[in-house]
């Protein structure tokens, strides 16, 4: 979906509620939570289509469940209706683009990013003989669409290589299985990729392609996903809060020390991928230290709203401390 639209839908979605004249109970205070008679507290946490970044998630959600908390766990098709659902106070938390989050939090909805979701795992593919930004000059590249965050890293990465005049020829495509299964057919000839796309395409026989750029490289503060919260929960539930967000820390914390943890999380909550690509994933995962909850920083918070910025996706002024809230980390180191 185009940046403009992410704003126009966020953007009406707060002005419905400001011009409902909304309580803090109606529109964001609690995210929908409330506290048992035995003192542990519901809530609802919202996934995206769950893939292996999620399942860190649903493991730290078992934890909150095993300490008693009642948890629910609804899985919708895009991160847009996650961001509504917290600024109407439907979820309590939720985790997948950044972006969506910045957009909502500039237009004043109630909503704080509390920890990392997934550390930047994307990197532009090519045919063998691209090697640098020059030779992507007029060649068919294939991006997912021009708003979507991995397009805005290819522009920029592009707009300082390559040079006036330098560019490729984006094409929209699609999914990045699409685009991954265009690169071995010859109807591109780069696009940018995650791991698992890059893992299933070797274990398919279709690894004819070289990295050119490496964007957690490239970009090393920009945190592309990321785990949000209703601030009305946050601050009447801030126990339970506590309790995910140390929790989604220490299964980060075991899938680094062994891979293997997060083998057993995938096969536990989606048992239908192929276990071996699985395996090659998360040893790749754990070298990269992608998944690091506790990385987030006043620094790399600000470098993500500053390229987010620049992209067009929000309007300059935003702070740390207007979009996140780093205390629960803190309080988990």
């Amino acid at each position: 979906m185009h940046a403009g639209t992410h704003l126009k839908r966020i953007a009406a979605l707060v002005a419905l509620c400001t011009a409902a004249a909304c309580t803090v109970a109606a529109c964001g205070g609690g995210g929908g939570a409330h506290t048992n008679a035995d003192g542990t507290v519901s809530f609802t946490v919202a996934v995206i289509e769950p893939d292996i970044t999620t399942v860190p998630i649903l493991a730290a959600i078992d934890t909150v469940r095993r300490a008693g908390h009642r948890v629910k766990v609804v899985e919708l098709a895009e991160p847009e209706l996650a961001i509504e659902g917290l600024a109407k106070g439907d979820y309590a938390i939720s985790a997948e683009a950044t972006s969506p989050a910045l957009i909502a939090i500039q237009k004043k909805a109630p909503i704080k990013i509390i920890a990392d979701g997934v550390g930047n795992q994307w990197a532009i593919y090519g045919k063998r003989g691209i090697s640098s930004c020059e030779d992507l000059r007029g060649r068919p590249f294939g991006i997912y669409s021009k708003g979507a965050v991995a397009t805005a890293m290819t522009k920029e990465w592009v707009g300082a290589r390559c040079g006036a005049g330098k560019r490729p020829d984006y094409l929209t495509i699609g999914g990045s299985d699409v685009r991954a299964h265009a690169l071995v057919a010859g109807e591109i000839d780069a696009t940018p990729l995650e791991i698992s796309d890059v893992v299933a395409l070797e274990s398919s026989g279709g690894g004819r392609f070289t990295q050119i750029v490496d964007f957690a490289k490239n970009l090393p503060d920009l945190r592309p996903q990321t785990v949000y919260a209703n601030t009305g929960f946050l601050t009447s539930y801030r126990g339970a809060a506590q309790a995910f967000v140390s929790a989604l820390v220490s299964e980060h914390s075991k899938i680094n020390a062994d891979p293997r943890h997060l083998v057993a999380l995938v096969a536990k909550h989606l048992p239908k991928e192929d276990a071996a690509e699985v395996a090659e994933v998360a040893r790749r995962y754990a070298q990269a230290k992608l998944f690091n909850a506790g990385a987030l920083t006043e620094r790399n918070v600000q470098s993500t709203i500053d390229f987010f910025v620049r992209a067009g996706v929000i309007e300059r002024g935003m702070t740390p401390r207007d979009a996140a809230d780093l205390t629960f980390l803190r309080a988990a180191a």
